[in-house]
């Protein structure tokens, strides 16, 4: 048995000790004592506690692989996440001041896709263990909004009769306005008798969409989302936020940070989470790559009433980027990329004359990494604020505002 103290948290929430030694569900000051394995201690026994450390909530934490950080007060882990961010900024030369944080609500997240298999005893749903294919079942999962918790039954039974003896199925569930919108993938061929089977289900469980591998197979009504005066009905499946605490509070940032713009230009548009509510005071061109999620956003535009003009492009920005001079058309740009960034989008906006940047991230490493391009073309960085959603977890997102160094910006 090996004894180890614990000098920091990893960027995936676990501690670390000198070795490095990765030793999850322990923090920083903790002694440990365990079977040490190619860099890692996956058993620890706990000697010394610190004074943070609380009773993990959940009864499912000690299996499921959702959450690394439940065993933290919360106000710890608010703390930790800021830090993440600090210290990213730090690498690249770089700080900023920090608003105060928003942390979502328990029961809040309102969308999941959770992992189904065939067993003996019927189907097994629920999310991965951590770095594993084992499945935990989650009845009593403190994250999720209570209408997907009671769509548990349901999406086990869709896994006894679609999935194969070999491979889980996917299965995104999201809670819409209008009611549950299941997406189904990696699922057995779809024919006549499970094109039937799953019609009826949708009706008996009162889904007001499901789609399978891509295809709508029953919809009574449009899963419809708010986003400002606008209803959106997404494609299966596609990327929303994950509660609408956070998309709330992303859109308040936005907000601020182009106070006072009369044309922007929203980069990774999706469905239009931040086009629209802006298309209330300004005009907005929407650019995506995903040509299914700029016909959604399209259509909510048309569909409202009060907004501006909005124009949309289904363009590859990591391949194609918008350029300095088509930037230039603009006074306020938003930026929300996936998690590796937008290295070559900053380079452009870097070289362009736009005055302001609104920027959504959920990798501070990334983002700092292109905050370090915009502040060497001329950008300041005025603020970054965390934006916790996924309560429990390591996952750090953020919002801050970018403005030219001789420009006052507006929202700070």
């Amino acid at each position: 048995m090996t004894q180890l103290t614990i000098t920091r948290l990893g960027h995936h929430g676990d501690g670390v000790a000198e070795g490095p030694v990765f030793v999850p569900r322990t923090l920083p000051g903790e002694v440990v004592e365990g079977e040490v394995e190619a860099g890692r201690m996956a058993a620890p026994r706990i000697l010394t506690p610190a004074p943070e450390r609380i009773r993990p909530p959940c009864p499912h934490y000690r299996v499921c692989g959702g959450c690394a950080l439940q065993h933290a007060r919360e106000d710890y882990v608010t703390e930790w996440k800021a830090g993440v961010i600090a210290q990213a900024l730090d690498a690249q030369g770089l700080e900023a001041p920090l608003l105060p944080p928003h942390v979502s609500p328990l029961a809040a997240r309102r969308r999941a896709t959770f992992a189904g298999r065939r067993v003996k005893s019927g189907a097994l749903v629920g999310f991965h263990a951590k770095a594993s294919e084992v499945i935990t079942a989650v009845p009593d999962c403190l994250i999720l909004h209570p209408d997907l918790r009671a769509a548990l039954p349901l999406l086990e039974e869709v896994t006894a009769h679609c999935a194969s003896r070999k491979t889980s199925l996917r299965l995104a569930l999201t809670r819409s306005e209008a009611g549950l919108d299941l997406a189904i993938a990696g699922g057995k061929p779809l024919d006549g008798p499970l094109r039937a089977l799953l019609g009826r289900w949708a009706g008996q469980a009162q889904l007001v969409r499901l789609a399978y591998e891509g295809e709508v197979i029953a919809q009574a009504v449009p899963p419809w989302h708010q986003m400002g005066r606008a209803r959106v009905t997404p494609p299966p499946a596609a990327f929303l936020q994950a509660t609408r605490e956070a998309e709330a509070a992303m859109q308040a940032a936005t907000s601020a940070a182009t106070m006072g713009a009369t044309r922007i230009v929203d980069l990774f548009a999706g469905c239009g989470t931040f086009t629209l509510p802006l298309a209330e005071a300004a005009e907005v061109h929407a650019v995506e790559g995903d040509a299914a999620m700029l016909r959604a956003l399209d259509q909510g535009w048309r569909h409202a009433t009060g907004l501006k003009r909005v124009t949309h492009e289904a363009r590859d920005l990591f391949r194609r980027p918008l350029l300095p001079e088509e930037l230039n058309r603009f006074d306020a740009a938003i930026i929300d990329p996936p998690r590796a960034g937008a290295e070559a989008q900053a380079e452009a906006l870097a070289q362009s004359a736009i005055p302001r940047i609104a920027a959504l991230s959920c990798n501070p490493v990334t983002f700092a990494r292109d905050a370090k391009r915009l502040s060497e073309g001329g950008f300041r960085l005025e603020w970054v604020q965390l934006i916790d959603q996924f309560r429990f977890s390591p996952h750090v997102e953020l919002a801050a505002l970018f403005s030219r160094a001789h420009i006052a910006p507006h929202g700070s």
